[in-house]
């Protein structure tokens, strides 16, 4: 790339950033690039550069030379990917390099379509290595029974068991395995009930093995409860009761109030009537 080509180059990359080229920046990039042919693949690189978004969406795109050489290749070698070179007759070393490069100069440059396929392999065994096989006992190009369409094979989920209450659907409120039991109150929040700390005391005893408790013994058991709390609560309130009324039935009633032998020395007082003067 000459700097005449470097400044074509650069006046590319300006439509995209707004760049000013100069003078001084066309010499710098052709003598990054003087291996570098100014050819639609360097154009085509540009183009990708600014096709692909930075990491940083508040980072500006600037391309630089090395960008150019480096996705020039990139596109030049998705070209190559399922080249096969195609050889001839008797021919020699020489001839062999020269034929090479070339056509992997002209696959890579698109000047000629590149492969859509590899090449692979065709045919079966050789004869013979047929028949000493089937001699052996084996049987060429049989069918094999699928054993998952004949066998009922049990689901994964039946198979691998989780250690702990978790490991078993719990018979309170059905949780699934590996979800915690849930509480019965919803919230906004969990609208299916709010998670528990611990496992129902139900679920611990399924995944513990032990036998599941009788929904009517366990009514009976919360009645006796409740019960035997209401007698309690009773015979409380009634010796509460008690002890006031003795407290009451304790303290001395109120006496009438008495004149103290003060007040009762202090006479009555006289009343006299004045007569006006000079009568």
């Amino acid at each position: 790339m000459n700097r005449k080509e470097a400044a074509a180059l650069l006046g590319h990359c300006a439509a995209f950033d707004n760049r000013k080229p100069s003078e001084a920046a066309a010499i710098a990039w052709a003598s990054a690039l003087k291996d570098v042919p100014c050819d639609q693949d360097a154009l085509d690189a540009v183009a990708a550069f600014y096709k692909t978004p930075p990491k940083d969406p508040d980072t500006k795109l600037w391309i630089q030379p090395h960008n150019v050489l480096t996705l020039r290749a990139k596109l030049r070698s998705a070209r190559l990917e399922n080249f096969q070179y195609e050889p001839i007759a008797n021919e020699t070393t020489a001839e062999y390099l020269a034929r090479y490069r070339g056509q992997v100069q002209a696959i890579a440059s698109g000047r000629f379509p590149a492969p859509t396929g590899r090449l692979q392999l065709e045919g079966g065994p050789h004869p013979n290595t047929q028949a000493g096989l089937e001699a052996r006992g084996w049987q060429g190009s049989r069918t094999v029974p699928d054993e998952d369409a004949t066998i009922p094979q049990p689901r994964l989920a039946d198979t691998v068991r989780r250690p702990g209450p978790l490991g078993v659907v719990c018979p309170a409120c059905s949780a699934e395995l590996g979800r915690p039991c849930k509480g019965p109150v919803a919230t906004a929040k969990h609208p299916l009930g709010k998670p528990l700390a611990k496992p129902h005391t139900a679920r611990r005893r399924a995944a513990a093995g032990e036998p599941m408790v009788d929904p009517a013994r366990l009514a009976a058991e919360e009645d006796r409860v409740r019960e035997a709390s209401r007698l309690a609560l009773a015979r409380i309130e009634a010796e509460q009761a008690e002890r006031e009324a003795e407290a009451a039935a304790k303290q001395p009633s109120p006496s009438p109030v008495s004149e103290s032998p003060a007040e009762q020395a202090i006479p009555d007082a006289e009343i006299v009537d004045e007569e006006p003067a000079g009568e």
